[in-house]
């Protein structure tokens, strides 16, 4: 084994190691997830105090110890200053980078994780205050996505029939079923029955076992804006969803997620105290 290594990578977590040093979690390009050292850091005006900040992508140069890996050098490549305007800005970085930290694999490649997880700091990043929300809630789906367990949302993931948002009428909705990974058309009929429509699609009442799938329910817009998630880039009429639209969105994410990881994102916390009243 190289007793040096060279990689790209943005910081996710640190803490203080001794009187000077801190610990840095950094998600890279080559090598995945490693913990590494960055000696000196806090000491008063150490060079190496801004490169291991959070959220900071470096050129390393990192020396391979005994326990723990040091790094040698660190040139900055990006730095995401104005994820720490305000707190939604930096609450929606912290929540991104939890997800790419919960699926983060050690002793090799994760470049497309780095890549897609940078690309969504640097939309928060530059985003208006209105279109956060928004951003947070593409770039989780991106991150679910790349996880290997994106939500199925354009068809209906019990009977695979089209699922089509109608905006036209106010009371719509659609179901949503975490364990089954999507969304549930509500105008089918009894699972029992194999789905065949029956009567009034719109009329038609929802059997006790498909209720009992069901986690969450979509109306039309909340629909239509999870739809869009997986579009590269947001149109401008999709941003301009409503924030509780947004948010409930999120929430719905954020059970799915939590149910497939396994775990809670402590970051989610800070969610409705930053967004409700945007």
């Amino acid at each position: 084994m190289p007793k040096e290594y060279r990689a790209t990578g943005i910081n996710l977590k640190g803490m203080p190691l001794g009187e000077n040093d801190r610990l840095l979690t950094i998600l890279t390009k080559e090598h995945g997830l490693i913990k590494a050292i960055a000696a000196g850091a806090r000491k008063h005006r150490s060079a190496m105090a801004g490169r291991s900040g959070l959220f900071v992508v470096n050129d390393l140069q990192i020396s391979v110890g005994r326990s723990m890996d040091r790094i040698k050098n660190a040139e900055v490549l990006q730095s995401f200053v104005g994820l720490g305007q305000t707190l939604a800005k930096l609450t929606a970085a912290q929540y991104l980078s939890e997800l790419a930290l919960m699926q983060a694999l050690s002793a090799q490649p994760q470049e497309e994780l780095f890549l897609v997880l940078v690309e969504h700091l640097n939309r928060i990043q530059e985003a208006e205050n209105q279109n956060i929300l928004a951003h947070l809630n593409h770039g989780i789906y991106h991150l679910l996505a790349i996880a290997g367990f994106a939500p199925q949302v354009h068809s209906c993931c019990i009977s695979q029939s089209p699922v089509v948002a109608n905006l036209h009428q106010s009371k719509w909705k659609a179901g949503f079923s975490i364990v089954d990974g999507g969304v549930i058309n509500l105008e089918i009929t009894d699972l029992a029955s194999g789905g065949n429509p029956n009567g009034d699609r719109h009329e038609i009442s929802i059997s006790e076992a498909m209720h009992n799938r069901i986690s969450h329910y979509l109306n039309a817009s909340e629909l239509l804006a999870m739809q869009e998630l997986a579009q590269t880039d947001l149109a401008d009429n999709i941003l301009e969803t409503h924030t509780t639209d947004w948010l409930a969105v999120e929430r719905l994410l954020r059970a799915y997620a939590q149910y497939h990881f396994d775990r809670p994102i402590q970051s989610s916390a800070l969610i409705d105290n930053c967004f409700f009243n945007i």
